[in-house]
């Protein structure tokens, strides 16, 4: 990836756009951040891209073009992206139960009380379906939430931030179905383990892994050949940090090593690395309707069906999600197939579009595509948790900013 436009061509202020460098470099200097790259395009045309600081902040390596980051809920997108395809192939339907692809989720049942321990539950009175997996109105749910008994038994069970050691993703689903639901499937929104379910629904639809599902019908055709489920190269990994009490950042390698072997369980809902440039790739198909360099993974009409809003009723995350940590704000964003979607800017008290689709990974990156104004922007760095600085929120102000066309 590099820069092939200067700002005022495509309605840029350059002075204004330097504010997004002056601003998160602050981040680096103050010891918050190790380092980051931060790119943005407009109508096609990438007009600004940074890498400032370190990579590896121990071994002195700057960030650089080749920079390998953890992208964790950043694949949930690719991994949905993957769904549709499917389902424009007429190999699975949105109104499918899960159940027809995963029979384990035939006889779900729903938390209605009770310790995690020895909760009471009701039988669902509406199939899980795939629909539900993309817009997480499922009923499943995160052991890290820390928000609901069920999150209990989800950690109790070896749920946090993983799974247990030697499970596959089969494995964990059979698990998962075991487990009682947050809510009735498509009532309520929580941020869950939804999408790598749908990974497995991947594979049994298509026969195949779903690493290798991704890399043929994916990465391969937008020219992603840096973007896995692990990587063999630990001299382009970033470190991963963790802020440290008191301020600076501390090291985190027993969670950040795992990207570097080969996973057991390939999470389609957190598993990849990527670079920048990768991720751009797929952000251009995006905008662009689901075509890049005449290679058509989606038709547009699925692109622009996926990325409006399909949370029941036209609700946003505010009146239909549980109060939970997720890679959004909640306030006049709805949810799609996969992404978050903007209704209405000015409840969310975010400079941004009505319309533009999003989405994070837990290690604070980010991207978002808003169609109206045609610009994508994407930030990687590996801090997590991801709620630790307002790092989106201040990057959609900073672009949006520099409009002046």
């Amino acid at each position: 990836m590099k820069v092939d436009a200067a700002p005022e061509e495509v309605g840029l202020d350059a002075g204004r756009m330097s504010r997004i460098d002056t601003h998160f470099a602050r981040y680096v200097d103050e010891g918050r951040l190790a380092g980051f790259t931060v790119a943005v395009a407009r109508r096609d045309r990438v007009v600004h891209l940074t890498h400032h600081g370190l990579a590896d902040v121990e071994a002195g390596r700057p960030v650089a073009d080749d920079t390998l980051w953890r992208i964790y809920s950043m694949t949930k997108p690719i991994t949905s992206v993957a769904a549709l395809m499917l389902y424009e192939r007429g190999l699975l339907a949105l109104t499918d139960p899960v159940a027809r692809y995963l029979p384990e989720f035939a006889e779900l049942r729903v938390y209605r009380g009770g310790a995690a321990a020895n909760p009471g539950t009701v039988p669902a009175t509406e199939p899980m379906r795939v629909w539900h997996l993309l817009t997480h109105t499922a009923g499943l749910t995160y052991g890290f939430h820390h928000a609901h008994p069920v999150d209990e038994i989800y950690r109790s069970r070896g749920f946090e931030f993983g799974v247990p050691s030697g499970m596959d993703l089969a494995g964990a689903c059979e698990a998962w179905a075991r487990i009682p639901l947050v809510h009735q499937p498509g009532e309520e929104w929580n941020y869950s383990v939804a999408t790598d379910v749908l990974g497995r629904v991947v594979e049994v639809a298509s026969g195949q892994r779903l690493d290798a599902f991704l890399a043929e019908h994916v990465f391969g055709p937008l020219g992603m050949g840096d973007t896995a489920f692990h990587t063999t190269e630990a001299d382009r990994l970033a470190a991963l940090y963790v802020p440290k009490p008191g301020g600076g950042i501390a090291r985190h390698d027993r969670m950040g090593a795992a990207a570097l072997r080969e996973p057991t369980f390939l999470s389609g809902g957190g598993g990849l690395v990527s670079t920048a440039a990768d991720y751009h790739r797929f952000t251009r198909m995006l905008a662009r309707g689901g075509e890049l360099d005449g290679e058509r993974l989606l038709g547009p009409r699925t692109v622009a069906y996926a990325t409006r809003n399909h949370l029941p009723g036209g609700a946003d995350l505010q009146q239909i999600g549980r109060p939970i940590f997720a890679e959004s704000d909640f306030r006049g964003v709805g949810f799609g197939l996969g992404f978050s979607v903007v209704v209405d800017p000015a409840a969310g008290k975010s400079l941004s579009s009505a319309g533009e689709f999003a989405w994070g990974g837990l290690a604070s990156t980010a991207f978002y595509v808003d169609p109206v104004e045609e610009i994508t922007a994407m930030f990687f760095t590996q801090l997590m948790p991801s709620s630790t600085y307002p790092i989106r929120p201040q990057l959609r102000t900073l672009v949006a900013q520099a409009l002046v066309d």
